[in-house]
């Protein structure tokens, strides 16, 4: 099984080099599709040498791939254009910052591995490994949008909006994605939903972050993921 992490970055040239490390240190055959969204601090540059360096040393193991966007547009959008250069059987979605360990991988990848599910999503909210204790009302944000999402699928995720996900390529290749900010997250629960996929849940660890130390979603963006979910529960 060849697994493809796709990283959208923007903005992480303090994270950008150690996530990369950690993803290339899971033992597996893998294909990193890392996407630019138009950073303006020294992201681009990293990435333009870690590609490099990937293709001095051909590691059989990790075949790094680098994009850039030619302006800011989004994670969706950073996930979307990742997604038409996948070549391999399971997709992961890994943000670039941190919050989130590769070392989840194996129990993540197992229920897809074993033929269980179509769809894994990483829950920080039932059981997992160490979590930093953080925003109160981001948690509470993050639960309400779930409890909506689940009244809308009938599903009973316990972590809609989480940055762990994934899914056999064949089922994500197979939905047309319209989101290009954190939209993303909503839109693909509904849609994978309403195709009748297989959904699991793995408990991970969670490392967040502070706004001070990068973190970019806002409530604003809360109130987008309600729209998104009304919106692509009822049409397409």
């Amino acid at each position: 099984m060849k697994l493809s992490v796709l990283i959208p970055v923007y903005n992480e040239e303090r994270t950008l080099e150690e996530v990369v490390r950690r993803v290339c240190a899971v033992q597996m055959a893998k294909e990193i599709i890392l996407v630019d969204d138009g950073s303006k601090d020294r992201s681009r540059e990293i990435l333009a040498r870690l590609k490099d360096q990937s293709e001095r040393v051909n590691d059989p193991l990790n075949q790094i791939k680098v994009f850039f966007q030619p302006e800011n547009q989004g994670k969706g959008a950073a996930i979307k254009t990742a997604i038409s250069h996948v070549t391999g059987d399971v997709v992961i979605v890994q943000d670039a910052d941190l919050e989130y360990d590769p070392k989840d991988y194996p129990s993540l990848l197992e229920p897809i591995q074993d033929g269980s599910a179509d769809v894994v999503y990483g829950t920080r909210f039932a059981g997992g490994g160490a979590h930093r204790v953080l925003f109160f009302w981001h948690s509470l944000g993050n639960r309400t949008l779930t409890l909506l999402s689940n009244m809308l699928t009938n599903l009973n995720l316990s972590d809609m909006e989480v940055g762990y996900k994934v899914f056999r390529a064949e089922v994500l290749k197979g939905i047309e994605l319209k989101s290009n900010r954190f939209g993303f997250e909503p839109e693909i629960t509904i849609k994978l939903a309403k195709k009748r996929c297989r959904f699991y849940e793995v408990p991970i660890s969670y490392h967040g972050r502070t706004y001070e130390e990068g973190k970019k979603i806002t409530w604003k963006d809360g109130i987008a993921a309600l729209y998104y979910m009304i919106r692509f529960r009822f049409s397409d």
